[in-house]
């Protein structure tokens, strides 16, 4: 499937949009790749732009500098839409990073194009709206996991919405995620391994 008919596929599964709806939007979108370790968007930068992930993983995150740790609150990954969500929205500095941590391919959209798509089509109306609630869910399903549930059930659920992950991203980042340290994601992922077999 080509870059387009993949945007297209997941623009339509989140909103039904029509074909013709979708087309509007083709103008806009521009291909973009980016480097292992490059920002998407960083630290008080305002997020201008929504990305497709066609290739890659990017993760959101903060850096505490009284503990001069990151903490990783967000994947990315194939087929995902991508932004920093409030900076977004708001078009306000970001309180986080958003950084690649493969080489990735994207497709982007400005912000103010974005706007433009809103103001002339309801049905870009509902998928900015179903594009909002699915980022509040995830950061919600997040924030709930970390507080209630056990971070085996956290690790099966990421390999569940990201399936390559741990092949890709280096554990500690992982671990960072699922608020654990990485001989605990070790153990985790041993206890896996030998339920599987």
């Amino acid at each position: 499937m080509d870059e387009t008919k993949r945007l297209q596929h997941a623009i339509t599964g989140l909103s039904g949009m029509s074909q013709d709806d979708f087309e509007l939007s083709l103008p806009f979108w521009k291909p973009r790749q980016y480097k292992k370790g490059e920002f998407y968007n960083e630290y008080k930068s305002v997020c201008t732009h929504m990305a497709f992930v066609l290739t890659g993983v990017f993760r959101i995150y903060k850096f505490l500098d009284e503990k001069k740790v990151e903490k990783n609150m967000l994947f990315f990954t194939n087929d995902q839409f991508m932004c920093s969500l409030k900076s977004f929205l708001n078009q306000t500095a970001c309180d986080y990073h958003t950084e690649s941590l493969t080489e990735a391919d994207v497709l982007y959209i400005h912000f103010n194009d974005l706007q433009h798509l809103y103001s002339t089509s309801p049905a870009w109306q509902r998928f900015g709206r179903l594009f909002a609630e699915a980022m509040l869910n995830a950061i919600m399903d997040n924030v709930e996991n970390l507080l209630f549930r056990k971070p085996e059930d956290r690790y099966i659920d990421l390999l569940r919405t990201h399936p390559d992950i741990g092949n890709v991203v280096p554990l500690y980042h992982l671990a960072s995620y699922l608020g654990i340290e990485g001989p605990s994601l070790s153990r985790i992922r041993s206890r896996i391994q030998k339920k599987q077999k």
